[in-house]
């Protein structure tokens, strides 16, 4: 019902009061739904109709169900403002619900749907708007760069916590305060937004703040129209950076240590298994010899005849930067004294009696780039001694009947199973040359010094040359028993030789004592009742011999390792021990 009915007898001119009605109310800008007690539309605005498909007489439950809670409140005479927001379509509603009363009775419902689609687009952008800037705040604070930000007249809008830090301020005592009379008061020496806005380009300054060094960098923010709207200005650390730069440098530098000496102990591995070198002496010579490889310093390897010197020189070689050049080895004792000089440096034509007319290179030259090995060193004429040592001085040779030298890139390596020392002594080797072939010296020990390493290269260069030969070959018991009692005195070489000779000649595939020199399998093993030792044994391969010999005694005598254990007074894991160390099978 209206407040006041209009003058003019109650409607618009010339319009009905049910036309006037009608059309306030389908020029509503939202919809508008009647309803009645038994939830069936009344009347649908042409808004409703269009928006929820609603006709008068239909069920407001198949129509715009998001209603029928709010409007069956409504109808129970509850007091209902608002519904449920729903959507249809691109709109979004916010429907408002009252009541209809006839008296007290409440006769209807009254839906009035409020299209908030650009509100709730508005809001929802606002929402973004106010997650961007929270992502960027949190960005900006929590980068380990400093960072200023400054409009175009140099005022300070703001500073993250990391430049705080940097610069020992606080962002309150700078923002909003001119970077020109923060220069001004001497807290900055320089301002690179000062040198953006006169350059109105990047500018990029080292600057000291507290035994710090920063390096700024400003950028200008241009806006549309090419006016300048904001300096950016980013500080790093150089301080931090070479600290982090020099850890990283210390951790590669353990990396490297680490994985130079996997290497290392890989190559010893393989080495020693060529070598057959179990025992502890031998596989310290192999790590050695495989350290100095790395490096070209002279090495001087020490031992008896036969040890395997030149063995040791080629893994030398192998494993070093120069592998791919060449290793030539020179016996000094097999080459005359007369002609050793020539040999060694080389010679000009016509430099003595028989010399070729194109003269000819030394061995020195034909190692340039790789390794010359010199074996048995000591047996080097004094003459040649002195041009040797001139070599690894200056690295210069000059051939025999020459006049200029050539420099040479060479290392040097020696060997001698000679006492130097002794020869120095005596006057027969020059002390100087001794020093400067000693700068690495290298012991390689005998083989009776070896006991663990006798019986594996035994089977190893047995089944090399029966495999050679295409046979079989094997050492019986006693066989081994004898052999392993032998002193060898020709070391390596002559157990080698030995093998060659037993893989040819015996004609069964197991090789009896009997098939042995009679030399060795005379040797049964040391007696440690009669105290029988040669001239010269040490304490440690006395203790060997009288284990092996008291081992294979109570082997001989008892069988099994525990019953042997128990007559030695020792446990059974000490026995294994033993005889795996001493080759007993």
């Amino acid at each position: 019902m209206l407040a006041r009915e209009p003058r003019n007898g109650g409607h618009a001119p010339g319009v009905g009061r049910e036309t006037l009605s009608s059309t306030f109310l389908e020029g509503m800008g939202g919809g508008l739904l009647a309803v009645g007690p038994d939830g069936l539309v009344i009347y649908a605005n042409a808004a409703a109709q269009k928006s929820l498909g609603a006709f008068p007489g239909a069920a407001l439950g198949e129509v715009a169900d998001e209603l029928s809670g709010a409007v069956a409140r409504a109808l129970a005479g509850e007091a209902v403002e608002a519904g449920p927001v729903f959507r249809r379509g691109e709109v979004t509603f916010l429907p408002h619900v009252t009541a209809v009363r006839a008296g007290e009775a409440v006769v209807g419902a009254v839906c009035v749907l409020v299209d908030i689609t650009a509100a709730e687009e508005s809001a929802r952008r606002m929402r973004s708007y106010a997650e961007l800037t929270r992502e960027q705040d949190a960005i900006i604070n929590s980068t380990s760069e400093g960072l200023w930000i400054c409009d175009s007249d140099a005022n300070v809008l703001r500073v993250n916590p990391a430049s705080e830090r940097l610069n020992d301020v606080r962002a309150q005592e700078v923002v909003g305060r001119n970077m020109r009379d923060l220069v001004a008061e001497g807290v900055f020496d320089r301002s690179a937004t000062l040198e953006v806005i006169r350059s109105r380009a990047p500018v990029h300054m080292l600057q000291s703040r507290g035994g710090r060094t920063l390096m700024l960098t400003g950028v200008p923010v241009f806006d549309e129209a090419g006016e300048l709207i904001r300096v950016v200005v980013n500080e790093k650390d150089l301080t931090e950076i070479d600290a982090l730069h020099r850890q990283l440098e210390e951790q590669q530098a353990i990396q490297d240590r680490f994985r130079h000496q996997m290497l290392e102990m890989q190559l010893e591995e393989s080495e020693a298994q060529r070598f057959s070198a179990r025992s502890p002496c031998m596989q310290r010579a192999l790590r050695q010899a495989i350290k100095v490889s790395a490096v070209d310093s002279t090495v001087l390897l020490l031992g008896e005849s036969g040890v395997g010197k030149g063995l040791v020189a080629e893994l030398i070689h192998q494993h070093s930067t120069r592998a791919r050049r060449p290793l030539i080895k020179i016996n000094c004792g097999a080459i005359p004294e007369s002609l050793i000089e020539a040999e060694l440096f080389g010679y000009e034509k016509g430099a003595f009696t028989g010399a070729q007319a194109t003269g000819k290179p030394g061995y020195f030259e034909l190692a340039e780039g790789g390794i010359l090995f010199l074996d048995e060193v000591a047996e080097l004429p004094l003459s040649s001694q002195v041009k040797l040592l001139r070599f690894l001085e200056d690295g210069r040779v000059t051939r025999v009947g020459g006049t200029q030298g050539q420099q040479l890139d060479v290392r040097v390596l020696a060997a001698t199973h000679r006492d130097l020392r002794a020869m120095v002594e005596a006057g027969a080797f020059r002390l100087d040359l001794f020093y400067r072939l000693n700068v690495i010296p290298l012991p390689i020990p005998p083989l009776r010094e070896r006991a663990e390493d006798i019986l594996p290269a035994l089977r190893h260069y047995i089944d090399r040359f029966a495999e050679r030969l295409g046979v079989r070959r094997r050492f019986s018991r006693a066989a081994t028993e004898a052999l392993l009692a032998y002193s060898w005195p020709g070391n390596m070489r002559e157990l080698i030789n030995l093998c060659e000779r037993l893989a040819v000649m015996t004609e069964t595939e197991v090789i009896e004592r009997g098939d042995l020199p009679a030399d060795i399998a005379a040797r049964s093993g040391p007696s440690p009742d009669k105290g029988s030792w040669p001239e010269g044994t040490t304490l440690a391969r006395a203790v060997e011999e009288t284990e092996r010999a008291l081992l294979i005694r109570a082997r001989k005598q008892h069988g099994s390792q525990t019953r042997m254990a128990e007559a030695l007074g020792v446990d059974q894991s000490t026995v294994a021990r033993k005889m795996k160390r001493y080759g007993i099978e």
